[in-house]
């Protein structure tokens, strides 16, 4: 890693565990616009980009605005159902005790990403939104982050795009032989194991 002290974080199923709210909200979109939906599908494969996925039950020409919609919908119905993961509070923490700074770069939508680390009760320093794979390495270079910690891994192709540290954590969708193929440099059980790594990782350690 190197200075100065950025870490950036995924927040679906990284941060937070998000598939409540975004049951929720697909069922809701579901029933609004009449189109089958099979939810548990959905929840099963975070990670997809928006677009992709709806893509998979709307007409072509339908997508765009089944995405705004579903966005719309997500302020009301999907930030409500989300839910701090175990560990997610103490590594933010470990960063910034470590004086640190700490970025989550998500493919969610900013002000939704906003609203859910509001509805946690997690404070960072920025959010990069609409941010996907080797996508996300751009965000990342630009805050100078040493190293991201993600579920997936688009996640693990983000950091190594950056040049940083790819932290991989097994919440999400993904085993562990998924993230250490991917090229995750470690690959955690979950966040509560973030501190005593990073401690341990962080520099002039």
């Amino acid at each position: 890693m190197h200075a100065p002290l950025v870490v950036g974080f995924d927040l679906d199923m990284t941060l937070v565990d998000s598939r409540p709210g975004i049951a929720a909200t697909m069922h809701e979109l579901a029933a609004e616009t009449g189109t089958v939906i099979d939810v548990d599908v959905v929840v099963g494969r975070l990670g997809m980009v928006l677009e992709d996925e709806l893509a998979a039950w709307f007409p072509p020409g339908e997508v765009a605005a089944a995405c705004d919609r579903y966005r719309e919908l997500y302020a009301e119905r999907g930030v409500p159902g989300t839910f701090l993961l175990p560990g997610a509070r103490a590594a933010v923490d470990a960063v910034r005790a470590a004086g640190g700074r700490v970025v989550v770069v998500t493919a969610k939508y900013e002000p939704n990403a906003w609203r859910c680390l509001e509805q946690v009760g997690v404070r960072v320093d920025a959010v990069e939104g609409w941010r996907f794979g080797p996508g996300k390495g751009e965000a990342l270079a630009a805050h100078g982050a040493g190293c991201y910690v993600g579920d997936t891994p688009a996640d693990v192709a983000g950091a190594r795009a950056a040049g940083a540290v790819a932290v991989g954590v097994t919440t999400g969708p993904h085993p562990r032989d998924e993230l250490a193929a991917a090229g995750a440099d470690v690959v955690l059980g979950s966040l509560t194991e973030f501190p005593d790594w990073f401690a341990a990782a962080r520099p002039g350690r």
